[in-house]
C-alpha cells in the first residue's frame, strides 16, 4: 500500500496532507525518512514525528460530521497548534478536516476519518459549489458586485466568474467554485473594502441551517452519499451517534445567525 494511502486509513491525516507530511521529512518508515511514493509492507514500523502509527484499517465505522467553526479555531491536525479543529471538536474518533476554513471566519466545514472522500471533495475540476455570506467595512455599489463576479485579478491567479447577490448595505452572499487561499478577502481588498465577518453556509448540497455555533453533527446517509467516489458509494453507513461538540454531546437550540 502506498504510505500517503496507509497514513490516511489509519486515521492520522488526509492523503493530500500525508504527501505534505512525507515531502516534509517528518515520516519514517523502519527508522528510515520516507519518500512520496513509498510503499508500505505488513509488519513495516510506520512513525510520524517518532511517534508510531497504527496499521491502516478498512473503516467499520466511517465518520462524517459537520462542524459550525466558530472565529478562532484553526483547521489543522497539529495537535500542538493552540485552538487546532481535532481538539476542539474531541470526537471519539480520530477525524481531520476536508479543506480549510480560515481561522478569523466562522460556518460550515467537514471533517471525517474517511481519506479516500477527501479528494472527491476538493478537486478543482469538479467545481464543487460553496456559499459564503459576507460583510464589509463599508457599504458597497452594485459595480463593486458586478466586478467581483467577473472575475479579480490578484498577485498569484485571476478569480474565477461567480455568482454574487446582495443581502444588505454591507452584506453580500457569494458562491465560489475556487479555493484559493483567503480568497473572498482578497477578492474584497482588490477593491478597497475589508472583510468584517465572513460565515461559510453551504458546501455542495450540504447546508450549515441552524446549526448552533461550535457544535457539530453527524451527516446522514442521504447527504454523505454524493460525497463518496462512485467506487466506493457501497461504502458501510457513516457512523451513528448525536449532535456534538467540544466536550460532548450537542444541546438542542437553534444556531447563531451571523450578526450584520
Amino acid at each position: 500500500m502506498r504510505l500517503n494511502k496507509y497514513l490516511s486509513e489509519s486515521g492520522a491525516c488526509s492523503r493530500r496532507e500525508a504527501d505534505t507530511l512525507i515531502a516534509e521529512g517528518r515520516v519514517t518508515v523502519n527508522g528510515v525518512p520516507a519518500v512520496l511514493g513509498t510503499q508500505v509492507n505488513d509488519g513495516d514500523d510506520v512513525r510520524l514525528d517518532g511517534d508510531r502509527v497504527g496499521a491502516a484499517r478498512k473503516k467499520s465505522r466511517p465518520v462524517y460530521i459537520a462542524l459550525n467553526k466558530p472565529v478562532g479555531i484553526t483547521c489543522t491536525t497539529e495537535r500542538h497548534v493552540a485552538g487546532n479543529i481535532v481538539d476542539f471538536v474531541n470526537h471519539p474518533e480520530r477525524v481531520f478536516p476536508i479543506g480549510r476554513l480560515d481561522k478569523d471566519s466562522e460556518g460550515l466545514i467537514l471533517l471525517t476519518n474517511d481519506g479516500d472522500i477527501v479528494n472527491e471533495v476538493l478537486r478543482a475540476e469538479h467545481n464543487h459549489e460553496k456559499e459564503y455570506v459576507v460583510m464589509v467595512d463599508r457599504p458597497f455599489d452594485d459595480d463593486f458586485l458586478a466586478k467581483l463576479s467577473s472575475g479579480v485579478r490578484l498577485s498569484d491567479a485571476t478569480t474565477k466568474p461567480c455568482r454574487v447577490t446582495r443581502v444588505g448595505a454591507k452584506v453580500f452572499r457569494i458562491v465560489l467554485t475556487q479555493g484559493l487561499n483567503r480568497q473572498i478577502r482578497r477578492m474584497c481588498e482588490a477593491f478597497g473594502y475589508t472583510v468584517e465577518a465572513l460565515q461559510r453556509v453551504r458546501i455542495m448540497h450540504l447546508k450549515l441551517g441552524e446549526l448552533p455555533l461550535g457544535r457539530w453533527r453527524n451527516l446522514s446517509e442521504q447527504e454523505v452519499a454524493p460525497l463518496l467516489p462512485r467506487t466506493t458509494a457501497a461504502k458501510a453507513p457513516p457512523h451513528r451517534g448525536g449532535p456534538g461538540g467540544p466536550g460532548g454531546p450537542g444541546r438542542p437550540g437553534s444556531g447563531r445567525r451571523h450578526r450584520r
